[in-house]
This record gives structure tokens, sequence and C-alpha cells, in this order.
């Protein structure tokens, strides 16, 4: 098993722009908490990896929502079930050996302080979460409020008064105490623009040097990107584990390096990223798309290269995902690649893709036999379409292919 030299701020930085394109328009919103938790957590005197767990666990602290439909409830100031995200949250970093210690923040950042002080809880994680759910309140308040391009310091002091109004009850008090003292600065709001909030983020990137992880744990941690994408819709529940599985098996039949199939399989996992983007209707549509909704979903793959190009030694990675939609005659997307500007590890993608795509249901069909599958799967190389070569390879294994690509 290979090592790879990775940076976990990088990494966390990248997640959080994918939960961003669930928001669509409304971006930035896991940095810009982040960024408020900080400061009040900076103004209580808080540092170290203190302040680092706390930044994590802020900018990570809606990775429960996969749904624009679910995500556009975040602007409200509370809504019914508003904690399934946090219980989802919860269950996901709790499997990830590198989040596993944000996972009690995320579940509490929306319990009110009156109950939350009394819970089981280690100080530390009450006062985080407690800080987190002020800090994702100011936000939707502040930013929720705003008009147009209207100027942000227009919506402060109904801001402050809506959370002065929740003291004890809503939120820790010396929490408000800290955020009223960092409200009277108008650079503090300034602060929440996104270029402004992103630098701010990136700043913490910077601080943290890369680690030695191994491949199981890299998995694990990527692996969390894959469950909130495929979570997205019920017809691509488990899509991206298959694809990965699947592409990892076809590269080790054709011969690839161990570590060369490690990364297809992580290529596979993350492959789809870009669709947190597509609206959740798109995805469920019965019928066909219209123009207008296909141009949208036909970004997809570019905004996964957008969301993985940052992550240190996942370059490889990050541009066999994204091209998952090229065909190998130029008809493809994002990048109208053709055979010669293709790798093979991104031509093993692509069938993979298709492949496990045809094996599951879809609301406009029902899940195809290995006969059927291999039938599109050879007119597509006959097309001149599909690598004639990897398609090969799966029939001469495909039972094999059928079985580690078949996701229940």
């Amino acid at each position: 098993m290979s090592s790879y030299r990775v940076n976990l701020h990088q990494a966390i930085y990248s997640l959080s722009d994918a939960l961003d394109l669930v928001g669509v328009t409304h971006i930035h919103h896991g940095k810009r908490v982040a960024y408020i938790a900080a400061e009040c957590g900076k103004k209580l005197g808080w540092s170290g990896r203190r302040l680092d767990d706390l930044f994590q666990a802020a900018i990570l602290h809606d990775c429960g929502v996969s749904k624009t439909v679910i995500h556009s409830r975040l602007a409200q100031l509370e809504w019914e079930n508003e904690h399934e995200h946090c219980v989802i949250g919860h269950a996901l970093l709790s499997n990830c050996p590198q989040l596993a210690k944000l996972a009690d923040v995320v579940l509490h950042h929306h319990t009110h302080w009156s109950v939350l002080k009394n819970l089981n809880l280690p100080e530390e994680t009450r006062l985080n979460a407690s800080c987190i759910y002020l800090a994702d309140r100011i936000d939707i308040l502040t930013l929720g409020s705003l008009k147009d391009n209207s100027n942000i310091l227009l919506g402060v002091a109904d801001t402050c008064r809506q959370v002065i109004e929740r003291k004890n009850e809503w939120f820790h008090p010396e929490m408000i105490e800290a955020f009223l003292e960092l409200a009277s600065s108008e650079a503090f709001w300034f602060r929440l623009e996104s270029d402004q909030v992103a630098g701010y983020a990136a700043t913490w990137v910077g601080c943290e040097s890369e680690g030695q992880l191994d491949f199981s744990d890299l998995r694990s941690l990527m692996h969390v990107f894959s469950v909130i994408v495929d979570a997205k819709s019920p017809y691509t529940q488990r899509h991206s584990d298959a694809v990965a599985r699947l592409a990892r098996h076809i590269g080790e039949k054709m011969g690839l390096s161990p570590r060369t199939c490690e990364l297809l399989e992580l290529a596979g996992l993350l492959h789809d990223l870009g669709k947190l983007r597509v609206p959740d209707n798109y995805l469920e549509k019965p019928g066909k798309l219209t123009p207008e909704e296909y141009a949208i979903v036909r970004r997809h793959s570019f905004d996964t290269f957008n969301i993985l190009k940052n992550i240190s030694g996942l370059e490889e990675v990050a541009q066999w995902a994204s091209q998952h939609h090229e065909r190998i005659d130029g008809s493809g997307y994002p990048y109208h690649l053709q055979k010669t500007e293709l790798s093979l590890e991104a031509r093993i993608i692509a069938v993979a893709d298709v492949f496990q795509a045809l094996e599951q249901h879809r609301p406009y069909r029902g899940p195809l036999p290995t006969k059927d599958i291999l039938d599109v799967l050879r007119e597509e190389a006959e097309q001149g379409k599909l690598d004639a070569d990897v398609v090969a390879c799966v029939e001469a294994n495909l039972e094999e292919c059928w079985a580690v690509g078949f996701s229940k």
C-alpha cells in the first residue's frame, strides 16, 4: 500500500468548495461561518490546535447537506427537522479517521445553548458547537437580508438585536459578548465579502504543511466527498464508490502499477463532485432535459476539476476525474479532447462511469442487464467514442466487472 503527501487543510478547503456548490449561487457560507467562529474564538483567547479544530468544524459544519432543496432552507433562522443534516454530517465525519474529532461539534451545531450546556460532552465540544451555531446564524441574519448589492453594514444593527434576544436560550452569553466586540468594527463585516473571506480561509490553508497518509486513510478522506455527492439523489447512491472499484479493477486487469490503480480508485470516487452544483430536480427528471438544463449539467466535470486542482499530490486524480465525459473522437466535454490527448487512466474512468451508470436505476429507465451494457459499450467503441482496448478488457472480464461495479 502506497503513502501520499497530502495537506489536510487543502483537502478540507476543497471539500468546503464542493459544499459551496450545493448553494448554486449562495456560496462561501461555510467559509464565512469559519471566519466568524475563528474571530470569536480569538476574542475568547483560544489559539493553536483549539482554534484549528474550531475552524475545521466550522468550514465543514454543513457537510450533511447535499440537496439544493435542503440548502435553500439554511437561509431560514430555524425550520422543522433542521437537526437532520447535523445527524448526517456527524455520521459522515465519524467514519473518517482524519475528521472524526469534528463529528460531535457538527452534530450539535444547531443545538440551543440551554440544551447543549447540560449534555454530557467535553466542555470544548460544547463551546465549539455553540460558537459555530452563533456564527452560522450571524451569517444567515446578515447576508440573508441583503438585497442586490446593498451595503452589508445596513443589516448589522438588526443582526445584533436578534442575537441579543436569544442570549442564554440559543447562544452562550460569553460568545455573544465576544461577537458584539467584533461587531463594532466595520472591517469585521467587510471581511465577509466573498473575496475577503476566501482569502482568510486560504491563509489558514497555508498554515498546514503536507503530511504522510497511507492509502486507506486517504481513501477514507476522499470517501467523504463521494458520499456527499452521491447523496444528492436516490438514483446516484453509491455510484461513485462503484465507479472507483470498477476503475481500479480494470486498471489492474490492464497491468497498471499498484500506485496508479490506487489513484484510479480515488479519481472514480471524486469524478462527479461537480454535480453538487446541479439542481436536484435535474438529476431526478423522468423526461429529457431541456437544452438549458443540459447546459448546466455539462459543466459538472469542469467543476470537479476546480474543486480538486488545489490539493497537492492529487493533480493526476483531478485531471482524470474531470475527463470522465471526454470521448476519444473529441465529441465529449468539457475539453473536447481526442484519444492522443487523453491518458489511459482517463479513458478507463470514462468506461467505468458508463458501465456503472447503466447498471443503476435512473428516473427515465431501469437498470440494464449485463448483455445490454456490453452492447452499449461495444457500440460506443465502434463509433470511436470509448476506448476499444478498455472495452475489450471489460468484455474479457465481464462477470468480474459486474460483481465489482454493481452497487446494491
